[in-house]
């Protein structure tokens, strides 16, 4: 694997650099609106947790998972109001049509490569069989989604196991995260450039109150001739040096006639979460908003890319009760939902456009060069040019 051997100084800002000290989108300066939570990541949402596995090996492993479990190891059980939404197809996320029906979810989230959903929702299912039995006695539906990345990595080879998804879920911590090539976004790639994970948060005031937007994203999509930096259109400046765009790899790989894959190709997977109360279906227009921070982007929703996002209230614990229920209901056998008036919720959509939006900027500025699967190669955005094109120099 090809990396940036820059050296690199930490910083005591999370929302500027990564715990090892990569920069983020802050660190070149880029403008951003609104403002971050202390560690710019979903995990400034109490009780959101975040693991990675990591996996590269040989010249053709490059891929991993990512789990996020909204209330931590010891809150799985106890559900989330949720919703969810496809801009396009073209992708799989597990157990929405629960979602969908009952207006929650209630066990981890995973993220991982195309083929690995079944190993990953497998290892979802031991690790809750194992950690809540009672739980695991009545039916297990997770959250398990996927992109696509066998551009660098061995898709077919099987290197995801259920051992990793488990792995993942005990590696879950709140704290600033690393982002770029870790955990599912490992092989990932973003308009031409390398891709993967990336997060940032926002704070949202509220009369007296203080709620928190975070966003995790796995990105990779985007056509390079369509990339947007804050405001500026980049991608039409930077199209050299965009082997996965200008190369007729795939047919070569199948034994085709020469041709290339269309721009755009690959799918995005957003994770929005939050603190502030809101019902199910406030969760699914929050999920939405998710599409306008990746047009912030410059994406146009390609056909060949799955866009598809969840956005979950760890507010109100202790209702959307998804257990059995025991015995003849009583009189105080009821669910009482605290939600923000629909009337007041738009700066929640704001700070979710924002948060995906540096998100999938964090994606792209923290990462280094990478190659993989038949000397196949990603190049890192340019921090010098983007800041030359974005008067920053």
């Amino acid at each position: 694997m090809s990396l940036d051997t820059t050296p690199l100084t930490p910083s005591t800002s999370p929302a500027h650099h990564t715990p090892s000290g990569r920069p983020r989108a802050r660190a070149l300066g880029i403008p951003l609106d609104g403002t971050p939570g202390d560690w710019n990541a979903i995990t400034d949402v109490p009780g959101v947790e975040v693991g990675h596995v990591t996996l590269i090996e040989g010249e053709g492993v490059r891929t991993g998972v990512t789990a996020l479990l909204p209330r931590g190891r010891d809150g799985v059980g106890a559900p989330c109001a949720a919703g969810w939404y496809s801009l396009n197809g073209n992708g799989e996320m597990t157990g929405t049509t629960w979602i969908e029906e009952s207006g929650g979810f209630h066990l981890p989230v995973a993220l991982s490569n195309t083929h690995a959903i079944g190993a990953i929702h497998t290892g979802v299912d031991q690790w809750v069989a194992e950690h809540h039995p009672r739980l695991a006695a009545q039916w297990m539906l997770p959250v398990v989604a996927e992109t696509w990345d066998g551009y660098l990595n061995d898709i077919n080879g099987r290197h995801v196991r259920p051992e990793h998804a488990v792995t993942a879920i005990e590696a879950a911590t709140s704290g600033p995260l690393e982002e770029g090539s870790v955990g599912g976004g490992t092989g990932m790639n973003c308009y031409g450039f390398k891709g993967g994970s990336g997060t940032s948060s926002r704070v949202v005031g509220y009369g007296p109150d203080t709620w928190t937007v975070g966003a995790l994203v796995q990105a990779n999509f985007g056509d390079r001739r369509e990339l947007v930096v804050a405001g500026v259109p980049v991608g039409r400046s930077l199209l050299d040096d965009n082997p996965m765009e200008d190369d007729d790899w795939f047919q070569r790989d199948r034994g085709d006639a020469p041709g290339r894959v269309p721009g755009g190709a690959g799918s995005v997977i957003v994770v929005l979460g939050t603190d502030a109360p809101l019902l199910p279906g406030q969760c699914k227009a929050l999920a939405r908003r998710a599409a306008l921070g990746l047009a912030r982007t410059g994406t146009s929703g390609g056909h060949f890319s799955g866009d598809i996002f969840l956005a979950f209230s760890t507010a109100n614990d202790g209702s959307l009760n998804s257990t059995f229920p025991w015995g003849e209901p009583t009189a105080d056998d009821y669910d009482n939902l605290r939600f923000v008036p629909w009337g007041r919720i738009d700066p929640f959509y704001e700070a979710a456009v924002q948060c995906v939006e540096e998100a999938v900027l964090n994606a792209l500025v923290v990462n280094a060069p990478m190659t993989g699967r038949q000397g196949h190669r990603t190049p890192a955005l340019p921090h010098d040019r983007v800041r030359t094109l974005l008067d920053l120099a």
